[in-house]
């Protein structure tokens, strides 16, 4: 490796809730950024916010990351040579170096109840000043702190940030990066329970995995500096920092966010995504390959993607693009994958019936899930609407007069699975009886399945039967 460094990203969720697709995007850039340096992507647990996990929140995370298509080389399920890979399994590590930085005069014991705590915060409010602790226990001497440590005050370790410092480092994306220390408060580095802070837990694992690269949102930036204070207390090497842009909701024109609709990962697919196409779609929203292509395979985009190209410009989530996108990733799929596909959401459709309605389907649907809508009528009974049934100015009687003749020639029609004959006989009829073409179609489209927009209706007549379609035609003009 000629002494040159190897690059390690991780993806650190919090079961706290469902993983959401902003979080899949950043996943696929440290994905995608390890991948194309032949380094290694790691997956690790924090879950040190104990009141806010969310029961069986792990496992969905892990079975919906595999479900975009991705797998990773060290963390849960997996192993590797720096675990454990889950926060509340590393409590004894997190605990020799919150000793190491008490002995190097770096933290201290804060023994302030919470009411006190919070009537300071009050009181700084008040006077306009930014709210941090006042460093009354930094005062106490080191027999004072034995002394209530022994008498079993409850306590939190803070960390001391240095005085009259700038804390300087440099984003990636964003460039240099100041803030002075006066403005940084002394964040609680071990809660009271024993459990490790965010701020604290993620320094020490992501220096002892030996991480190379940190890409994450960018609402991680005011975190950065206590970090970095951190890295230098230690005397360790900073990785480089790269925080990735917001993902925007237009229609809120503010940043998407889970108490706005549904924003899961898991949603998306449910709707009806294909994954192929929700991974290209993400990797533009904040990165772009230097010229006018779209299309991009997970291997393709692995070996276009750079770290230079990410974009300093929130991008919006553009669902009508998004759509653009899945239409496209199913028309290339072939008919008996698109059927295994529709499955999902046609699950009580026998398997040969999906593979007729796979290249009818095809050109008509979005998502996965519009299918349901469009082909509800060859598996349930439908409701007639009489207004409808009178299309394009179709009176009563030329409806009944078309439905009546219509229902005459079916009848007489022996092969059914023959559409093409059966498409030139309508056509024969329409002709003969001087009818509007487009007219004719939509009101025999709706007489047999009480919508407008339904896959070709003469090829779905194999499937709705000669008994049923007959039935249907009869019961259409009984409504009118």
């Amino acid at each position: 490796m000629s002494g040159k460094k190897i690059v390690r990203t991780r993806m650190a969720p919090s079961p706290t809730g469902e993983y959401q697709i902003g979080n899949m995007r950043t996943l696929l850039y440290n994905y995608a950024f390890a991948r194309k340096n032949k380094g290694q992507f790691i997956i690790r647990i924090e879950d040190t916010d104990r009141k806010r996990l969310v029961a069986g929140a792990q496992e969905r995370m892990f079975e919906v990351i595999r479900d975009y298509g991705f797998d990773w080389d060290e963390g849960p399920k997996k192993g590797g040579k720096y675990g454990p890979y889950i926060q509340t399994e590393r409590l004894g590590i997190y605990k020799k170096y919150t000793d190491q930085l008490i002995k190097n005069g770096f933290a201290y014991c804060c023994f302030c109840s919470e009411e006190r705590l919070d009537e300071m915060r009050k009181s700084q409010k008040a006077d306009g000043k930014l709210p941090k602790y006042d460093r009354k226990c930094l005062q106490l001497s080191k027999s004072e702190v034995e002394k209530r440590l022994k008498a079993g005050e409850k306590y939190v370790i803070r960390m001391k940030v240095p005085d009259n410092e700038v804390i300087v480092w440099t984003d990636f994306i964003r460039g240099k990066i100041s803030v002075p220390s006066k403005d940084i408060d002394d964040q609680v580095l071990i809660k009271s329970d024993g459990i490790p802070t965010y701020h604290f837990a993620v320094v020490i694992d992501d220096h002892l995995m030996e991480i190379s690269h940190i890409m994450r949102g960018q609402a991680w930036i005011p975190s950065t500096p206590k970090q970095v204070i951190l890295y230098k207390c230690f005397g360790w090497n900073i990785p480089v920092f790269a925080h990735l842009t917001d993902l925007m909701d237009p229609e809120r024109r503010g940043k998407i966010s889970k108490r706005h609709g549904s924003w899961s990962a898991r949603n998306f697919l449910n709707d009806g995504y294909l994954p192929e196409a929700l991974l290209n779609f993400l990797m533009l929203l904040g990165w772009n390959p230097g010229d006018e292509r779209e299309f991009f395979s997970l291997d393709e985009f692995i070996e276009e993607f750079s770290l230079e190209r990410l974009h300093k410009k929130a991008p919006a989530f553009d669902r009508k693009k998004l759509d653009y996108f899945n239409k496209h990733y199913i028309q290339k799929k072939s008919d008996k994958e698109l059927a295994k596909l529709l499955k999902t959401f046609l699950p009580k459709v026998d398997d040969e019936i999906l593979l007729y309605l796979a290249p009818l389907l095809k050109e008509r649907i979005t998502r996965l899930s519009d299918a349901v809508e469009l082909t509800k009528f060859l598996f349930e009974e439908i409701k007639y609407d009489k207004e409808m049934l009178l299309q394009r100015g179709a009176t009563k009687e030329l409806v009944t007069e078309m439905m009546d003749k219509t229902t005459e020639l079916l009848k007489e029609t022996k092969n059914w699975d023959d559409v093409v004959n059966i498409q030139n006989k309508l056509l024969e009829l329409i002709k003969k009886n001087n009818w509007n073409t487009g007219q004719y179609f939509m009101v025999f489209r709706v007489a047999l399945s009480g919508q407008k927009i339904t896959p070709p209706i003469v090829e779905c007549l194999p499937i709705l039967g000669r008994d049923k379609t007959i039935k249907r035609l009869e019961r259409a003009v009984n409504t009118l």
